[in-house]
């Protein structure tokens, strides 16, 4: 899949050490991106030294670590014209009972508020450039139940609702924004599904119409796309990466 016209952009992506945000990290780079990179976890090996790569540790869920985190990348690499907001933490499944208010506080803050944040703080240029991508990362826990616990599923449906009212707000003004909703995604923040002899993990690809969990290069590819051109009349919606799941 190639798509040239990233030759000459930046794309700040959050969440970028493992699973889905570091695959994306991975697809920009190989389209010729320049790419700021931000996750609370150092450089994975995986993501080699690159001219065009600059790797910021931060947490999200910190304010002004995440400005001093995008304010050293715009130095480096320039003003990012496509975002992806990939960044966020599973809570255990805990229902609303299990759920303490710090718990519930760290999860917003980690999956929803850093969107809030990122948009914030990038989105002035991109009126001013008046061209500007978001690709949020909501899942189907943003469209059901059962995806996650009482302060994921509100996260990731809060998410939904925030990138539908960021694409109507400024859609006019060259701005798009849209979210994906991966299902089963074979990615370090479930890997408590495959430990012991992997029952979870089974029986998850058993519920799944695919029979199967998909790698994160598969919802990287979709960030592509979504983020190209070729989307370019696709505003404020979800796409599902789910195997069927939500089908059912």
């Amino acid at each position: 899949m190639q798509f040239t016209e990233f030759a000459n952009q930046t794309v700040l992506i959050t969440g970028a050490a493992s699973g889905i945000g570091q695959a994306q990290v991975r697809a920009f780079l190989a389209q010729q991106a320049a790419v700021i990179a931000i996750d609370i976890q150092a450089q994975p090996a995986a993501l080699l030294a690159s001219p065009k790569l600059s790797y910021q540790v931060a947490d999200v869920s910190d304010a002004a670590q995440l400005t001093q985190a995008i304010m050293a990348g715009v130095s480096a690499l320039g003003q990012p014209s496509i975002v992806c907001n990939t960044a966020g933490k599973l809570d255990d499944y805990r229902p609303t009972l299990k759920t303490s208010l710090t718990e519930w506080q760290t999860i917003l803050a980690t999956d929803l508020t850093s969107q809030f944040l990122v948009t914030n703080l990038v989105l002035p240029t991109m009126l001013t450039q008046k061209h500007g991508v978001f690709v949020n990362m909501a899942s189907i826990a943003g469209l059901v139940a059962g995806g996650g616990g009482a302060a994921y599923t509100a996260a990731k449906h809060a998410i939904i609702g925030y990138t539908k009212q960021l694409d109507v707000d400024y859609a006019a003004q060259g701005i798009r924004a849209n979210c994906i909703a991966p299902g089963a995604i074979d990615t370090p923040m479930n890997a408590a599904d495959f430990a012991g002899d992997g029952k979870m993990a089974k029986w998850v690809a058993k519920e799944t119409p695919a029979k199967r969990w998909a790698q994160p290069s598969e919802v990287a590819d979709l960030t592509l796309f979504l983020a190209s051109r070729h989307a370019d009349y696709i505003h404020g919606t979800v796409v599902p990466i789910d195997g069927g799941w939500i089908a059912k």
